[in-house]
């Protein structure tokens, strides 16, 4: 009976590696694909612009994400924690949820024409009473610029250097 019950937690724990590992490649698969739609909005962490072109307006761009750990990498994260070092499946985490909080504020100024000064903000939200990360939210946040229609903004671009 004992057997019966191990076998079951092994099998559990193998299931949620193989299920989390395929949700995780289907969603990077899918940031990067969309990351190509964007590759040509740049958005920067300088506070200041240093071309020349008018500005005709500038508004506050936000973009959100919530992503989930699954349980396999949360019970690896707790034998982790005994050891020491990094949590490699966080690190994970917190990535897909930056790109996807970027891509998000991108998606939701498509018209802009330059992203500066972006900032993200993260915050975890605990799975219960042992304090454990269950989710992160990452907040991506930066000032959308949108220039003179008449003024030739060619903006360079990482690809154009």
């Amino acid at each position: 009976m004992d057997f019966i019950q191990i076998y079951t937690g092994l099998f559990l724990l193998v299931l949620g590696l193989v299920a989390g590992t395929v949700v995780e490649r289907r969603h990077y698969h899918r940031i990067r694909k969309r990351e190509m739609g964007f590759i040509t909005l740049p958005a920067v962490s300088s506070r200041t612009i240093v071309d020349e072109h008018e500005v005709l307006r500038s508004q506050l761009a936000l973009g959100s994400a919530v992503i989930s750990v699954d349980y396999f990498k949360r019970f690896a994260a707790s034998l982790k924690q005994l050891f020491g070092g990094e949590i490699h499946s966080y690190s994970t985490l917190l990535d897909r949820a930056r790109r996807e909080a970027l891509l998000r504020m991108k998606e939701n100024f498509a018209d802009a024409d330059l992203f500066i000064n972006v900032r993200f903000e993260t915050s975890t939200i605990s799975s219960g009473n042992n304090s454990r990360i269950g989710s992160v939210e990452v907040l991506a946040f930066a000032t959308a610029i949108w220039y003179r229609a008449d003024s030739s903004h060619a903006i360079p671009t990482p690809l154009d250097r």
